[in-house]
């Protein structure tokens, strides 16, 4: 044996253990680093149980659960507004799971097209990503795709549950479904659940109604025109505000520019379970994707933060199998912690997806921390991206093949008639004092208001813009007025000025005064005293000195003061919110169609009577003006 032989057979044992303590290493160190992004896996087999489409969901998630680092789950519960990616690369770089763009995040090109093109190409990146997991991509759409022109506008939820109608409601979501669809988007946040009980919150239109039965009805009903029904999801809905948003009490507010919207709902076990709770669990039944956490406090304590209600309640007791989404910045609205605790204290209540919308490398990096230091466990963690993934598999999005629809489906003909018919069906005939409506053939009729050629104020907030526009620039509309000069029959005389400054003469037959709110949404629409503006009072009065008769026609997502004018007014009809199909209003002005709308809530005489509960009692005793359900 050669000196060099016998050099390394002695050495051999010695090499055996620096070969060991080596193999120790490069495993810990690829621990470590792939927890921190800087190592890269090889792909799973092409033949993965995940990638199957035929393999039951659950297996699947469980395969593609197994394969995946600690930082890939992390990634999936981020949630991010498109204008906050720094490098579109992201999305793989920290294995984002989902996108949205908030009311001003659109693209270059604010046309189906451009969306479609942002989207997707979002998308792509993702499809890069070594486990390939797609991107949720999320917008609101709470009556329609209104943040982009030419798209249908629907009426806001407060006319659909005017309208009491499941079939229409379920018509609307499914519409609305095919138009988002066209622009790449895979994630609504609708339908709002929220039972509203004071006319003063800004965010009455965003709801069906105060009733637990008629919010859960319609819900279901939207729930399947969104997601398709029998549990057969193309689109991802979301139930939101869970829960008690609505019966949030006046100035309560964590947000100093507010007074009700993100306040405090008082703890009460009864209307938990009799009133919250049934609308999310007909939302269940009918399989609706995720809940969104609203920003409210239940008592002392945030919503967010609640285990109680977010794991035991819904997750457990109601068995939601979806994932729970949090709002806008809600992780940390009103914290009283820092952000890095807040997100311990939201993820171990049970939301399993964070709108951050932010700064998301600073949310991986302390959720990883977080887990690290067993302040989240493991357990936790797998449950929200198994949830999330669920979700995902079910919509269909790892096995999508087809392109997008066309974006011809935007604005579709038969989508601008569906609005039509639903305006109509959403509006309430609450006066009509000699049968002053509808309006006959022949007569002379003066119309006037701030509401009667507006585009902007007759759709409201959520639209084009997160406050809403005020005017008509946006194309492929039909104001109220445009609508009642198509529609008005032959031999009818219609004249217009916007502040009532028509020319002397004998009187007309007849005054039109539409009058309207400005648009606004959320906390920015808080209101004291929710009244008639002074130039709308002043149409009304030059109106009864140039007509016979004068009809009043609201347009406004929340019922208005109007007690001490009511009794002077021949005619009043509630018109909500209607849309960009402004034709379906003045179909019930014409008789064209026949009034068929009812109160969803009830109309107060003044604010001394609120909140009103949901069996009508108001807080002062007294009567209300009109009753929920009432419509002539």
């Amino acid at each position: 044996m050669s000196r060099s032989k016998e050099t390394a057979v002695k050495s051999l044992p010695w090499l055996r253990l620096g070969a060991l303590l080596a193999g120790v290493y490069l495993i810990c160190a690829a621990a470590y680093y792939v927890g921190h992004h800087t190592v890269q896996l090889p792909p799973p087999p092409a033949d993965a149980l995940y990638k199957q489409k035929e393999a039951p969901i659950d297996l699947r998630v469980i395969d593609l659960l197994s394969r995946m680092t600690l930082s890939e789950k992390i990634g999936q519960m981020a949630l991010v507004d498109k204008d906050s990616l720094i490098k579109p690369v992201d999305i793989i770089r920290y294995n984002l799971g989902g996108m949205l763009s908030g009311a001003s995040a659109k693209p270059p090109l604010n046309t189906p097209q451009g969306w479609q093109n942002m989207i997707e190409a979002y998308k792509a990146q993702a499809a890069k990503s070594r486990l390939q997991i797609p991107l949720l991509y999320g917008a609101d759409a709470n009556h329609g795709s209104a943040n982009v022109p030419g798209a249908t506008i629907f009426p806001h939820s407060i006319g659909l549950g005017a309208t009491g109608n499941a079939g229409l409601v379920q018509q609307v979501a499914a519409a609305t479904a095919q138009e988002v669809a066209a622009e790449g988007i895979n994630w609504t946040y609708s339908p709002s659940l929220d039972e509203p009980s004071d006319i003063r919150w800004g965010r009455v239109y965003e709801a069906f109604s105060d009733s637990p039965a008629l919010n859960a009805l319609l819900g279901a009903a939207y729930i399947d025109g969104i997601q398709a029904p029998n549990g057969d999801m193309k689109m991802v809905a979301t139930a939101k505000h869970y829960i008690g948003a609505g019966a949030m009490l006046w100035n309560t507010s964590a947000n100093k520019n507010y007074k009700i919207d993100q306040g405090t709902t008082a703890v009460n076990e009864n209307l938990l379970e009799q009133e919250y709770l049934p609308p999310y669990a007909a939302a269940i039944q009918a399989g609706v994707g995720s809940v969104m956490v609203g920003l409210n406090h239940y008592g002392k304590e945030r919503v967010i933060d609640s285990h109680y209600l977010i794991t035991d309640k819904l997750k457990t007791e109601l068995g939601f199998k979806g994932f729970v989404v949090s709002d806008w910045y809600g992780m940390y609205e009103a914290s009283k912690t820092s952000i890095y605790q807040s997100n311990i204290n939201a993820i171990n209540a049970g939301v399993d997806m964070a709108m951050l919308p932010y700064d998301y490398k600073s949310f991986v990096r302390d959720v990883t921390e977080a887990v690290k230091s067993n302040q989240i466990s493991e357990s936790r963690i797998d449950d929200a991206v198994s949830r999330i993934l669920y979700v995902k598999f079910k919509a269909g999005l790892f096995d999508a093949t087809a392109a997008p629809p066309p974006v011809s489906d935007v604005g579709a003909a038969s989508h601008r008639a569906l609005a039509r018919q639903v305006a109509s069906a959403s509006a309430v005939l609450l006066k009509n004092s000699g049968h002053v409506l509808p309006l006959k053939a022949g007569q002379h009729v003066l119309i006037a208001g701030s509401g009667a050629d507006n585009f902007g104020r007759q759709a409201g907030g959520w639209t084009l813009e997160w406050q809403g526009v005020d005017g008509n620039w946006p194309v492929g509309t039909t104001s109220i007025l445009a609508g009642l000069r198509q529609v008005a029959p032959t031999g009818t005389k219609l004249e217009y000025s916007q502040n009532a400054s028509f020319v002397a003469g004998p009187k007309a037959d007849i005054g039109l005064a539409i009058i309207s709110e400005k648009p606004a949404a959320e906390g920015w629409d808080d209101n004291a005293t929710p009244t008639l503006e002074a130039s709308d009072l002043q149409v009304i009065a030059q109106l009864k000195k140039r007509a016979n008769k004068v009809v009043v026609i609201v347009v406004a997502g929340r019922p208005l003061l109007i007690q001490n004018q009511l009794s002077s007014w021949d005619g009043l009809v509630m018109a909500w919110l209607p849309g960009s199909e402004g034709e379906g209003i003045a179909d019930v002005i014409f008789g064209k169609t026949p009034f068929t709308g009812h109160l969803p809530l009830p109309w107060p005489s003044s604010t001394a009577q609120l909140p009103i509960t949901s069996d009508g009692k108001t807080k002062d005793g007294t009567a209300v003006l009109f009753a929920r359900g009432f419509g002539l």
